[in-house]
C-alpha cells in the first residue's frame, strides 16, 4: 500500500499542500493514506510525519512529492529511510532532486547508497575538522569546556573535607 506525506513550511496558509496531494494521488496514493504537516522542516516534532510513520506497516512503500519534504537535513533523512528499510517499507520521490530514488526498485537502493555513503564521508571529514581544531587549539594553550571555578585554596579544602570523611 502507498502511504503519502506532504508538508508545507509555514501554517499561516500562505503556503497550501495541494500541488503535493494532487502528485501523491496522482502516484496512487488514496486520499486517506495521506498525512501532513503545515511546519518547517527544521521542527523535531511534526505530528503528521510521526503519524505517517506509525502508519506505515510492512510491504507498504512512503511516497513524497519532494526529497526535501520529509528530512531536516541528510542526516535526518537517511536515518528515516534506513529505519524504512528495516522494517521492509520501501520509499518512493515522485519529483525534484532524488526523483530516481525509490527503495522497492534496485537502481533505487544504490543511489539511496550512494546518498548513504556522501552523508557518512560527510560526517567524517566534519568529526577530522573538529578534531584538528581542538588540537590546533591545546597547542595554543587553549582547552575547551567549562573554565574551572574554584580557586586552588578551594580545591584544597575540598581535598582535605574528603579524606576526614573516610
Amino acid at each position: 500500500m502507498f502511504i503519502g506525506y506532504a508538508r508545507v513550511s509555514k501554517s499561516d496558509n500562505s503556503q497550501v499542500l495541494d500541488l503535493q496531494i494532487d502528485a501523491l494521488k496522482n502516484a496512487g496514493v488514496d486520499e486517506n493514506n495521506i498525512y501532513t504537516d503545515k511546519i518547517s522542516g527544521s521542527k523535531d516534532e511534526r505530528p503528521g510525519l510521526d503519524n505517517c510513520i506509525k502508519a506505515l506497516r510492512d510491504g507498504d512503500t512512503l511516497v513524497v512529492w519532494k526529497l526535501d519534504r520529509l528530512g531536516r537535513n541528510l542526516k535526518h533523512l537517511i536515518s528515516i529511510v534506513e529505519d524504512l528499510a528495516k522494517r521492509n517499507i520501501g520509499f518512493k520521490v515522485l519529483s525534484g532532486q532524488g526523483v530516481n530514488i525509490d527503495t522497492t526498485s534496485p537502481a533505487g537502493k544504490m543511489i539511496f547508497s550512494i546518498f548513504g555513503a556522501l552523508a557518512e564521508f560527510e560526517r567524517e571529514l566534519i568529526r577530522e575538522r573538529t578534531k584538528a581544531g581542538i588540537a590546533a587549539a591545546r597547542a595554543r594553550g587553549r582547552m575547551g569546556g567549562r573554565k574551572f571555578n574554584l580557586t586552588k585554596a578551594q580545591v584544597r579544602l575540598a581535598e582535605v573535607e574528603k579524606k576526614n570523611r573516610d
